[in-house]
């Protein structure tokens, strides 16, 4: 018990780490030094804490893959041309500027995920408000809020999707017959409450920026390799394979394409990556692996069981409420593969699995720390020169994630 206690204790001291960021230290000290500190009490096995890291591989792969593309089109001018293309489709109209880019949101998200949105789409947002002398922040925001609200359109729209499901991931039909009216009530629900909230920095008109010369050589090298990316994940999703191998080579094939076109040596594109989101992963695997080893998971799964038997529709609503806020303590990834394994134990009918699913993908919604696209996305502003607070996102987030999380839940479960 008291080992248990100590568990606990050493993982909410390391959410408070992420969420608050003492000292100004980044996320991933935090989380590392959980999992380090939950190895060296002995309340969890190097063999075992090596595993979890293992776990994460796919996941690692992947956002390496998306940093590169990120990263090269950014260098090669690519976000710059597409804002002022988004600025110019707004004709002078804040209000059709935030419409517009949130569109494009909600397309990348489907398309590349919802850590792509964070990493590809954030610097492309920021372009855009400066050349049109706007507010960044309420155009910002759609970048994080949509990553989470479109993040089940698909199966690719978000590893976390992967992780839950395992090796019983739905067949892109069925997917699409289960989710596409819960993902369109999420994506109106989360536009409206979120456009509601930025009305005032929305109101007035925004600049029309000067002709801009067109995309350069590289900038369309790093374009078509986003696109191609996007037509090889469905391709391998289609095929029930993992998406992180695949990405990676595509950013590295990608940013390779450039270098060499350009001449360039590569240190300076790595040397910005934010290489620190890594083991910000794997630090957060290890104190879920720890956690699972409390006996947590074989709890849960009887509870799932029983409650399954009584009455389908409203365990399922309540795991997946439970499972949304929760992933706002230990990140949607680990909360994921958390409910993944309680799954296993569990054998809950299909209906549950969705609502668990519709949970791990929207609860993030609320905190600045529930997704892996979310810290992406803060890494990513403050490159910028901008910050969010955790009070400050949350006091956006309080508003937008219940509604869509109760239309989403109430659509999959009202038609199992």
């Amino acid at each position: 018990m008291a080992s248990h206690l100590s568990l606990w204790s050493i993982t909410a001291a390391a959410t408070a780490g992420v969420l608050m960021r003492p000292f100004g230290w980044p996320e991933a000290v935090w989380a590392v030094a959980g999992g380090a500190l939950v190895v060296a009490l002995g309340l969890l096995p190097v063999s075992d804490a090596i595993a979890a890291i293992g776990k994460g591989t796919d996941v690692y792969l992947f956002l390496v893959g998306m940093m590169l593309l990120s990263e090269t089109a950014r260098r090669e001018g690519l976000f710059d041309w597409v804002a002022s293309q988004a600025v110019r489709g707004a004709r002078g109209s804040r209000q059709r500027l935030f419409l517009l880019i949130y569109l494009v949101g909600v397309v990348v998200t489907a398309f590349l995920s919802n850590d792509a949105a964070a990493v590809v789409l954030t610097p492309a947002v920021f372009a855009a408000a400066r050349q049109a002398r706007a507010p960044a922040l309420p155009y910002l925001f759609i970048c994080a809020f949509v990553a989470n609200a479109a993040s089940f359109v698909l199966p690719i729209s978000n590893p976390a999707n992967l992780v839950l499901y395992g090796d019983h991931m739905p067949a892109l039909w069925p997917w699409l017959v289960h989710f596409t009216l819960p993902s369109a009530l999420a994506i109106a629900s989360t536009f409206l409450v979120l456009r509601f909230t930025q009305r005032r920095a929305l109101a007035g008109a925004c600049e029309l920026p000067p002709q801009q010369a067109p995309l350069t050589t590289g900038g369309r090298t790093a374009l078509a390799g986003l696109v191609a990316t996007a037509v090889v994940l469905m391709g391998v999703s289609a095929l029930d394979r993992p998406l992180g191998l695949p990405t990676c080579v595509m950013g590295v094939l990608t940013a390779a394409l450039v270098l060499l076109r350009d001449r360039a040596s590569p240190w300076p594109l790595l040397r910005e990556v934010s290489w620190t989101v890594l083991p910000l992963v794997a630090g957060l695997f290890v104190l879920v692996e720890a956690i699972a080893r409390t006996g947590v998971t074989a709890r849960l799964a009887q509870w799932l069981m029983a409650g399954a038997q009584h009455g389908e529709r409203a365990t399922g609503a309540v795991a997946g409420t439970l499972l949304a806020f929760g992933s706002n303590l230990v990140n949607n990834l680990p909360a994921g593969l958390l409910a993944s394994t309680t799954l296993e134990q569990a054998h809950a009918p299909s209906a549950i699995v969705d609502a668990l699913l519709i949970g791990v993908d929207l609860g993030p919604n609320l905190s600045i720390t529930g997704s892996l696209a979310t810290i992406l996305w803060l890494i990513a502003i403050r490159r910028e020169g901008e910050d969010v607070g955790f009070l400050r996102f949350l006091k956006v987030g309080v508003l937008v994630m219940p509604p869509a999380l109760g239309l989403a839940l109430g659509a999959r479960l009202l038609t199992a």
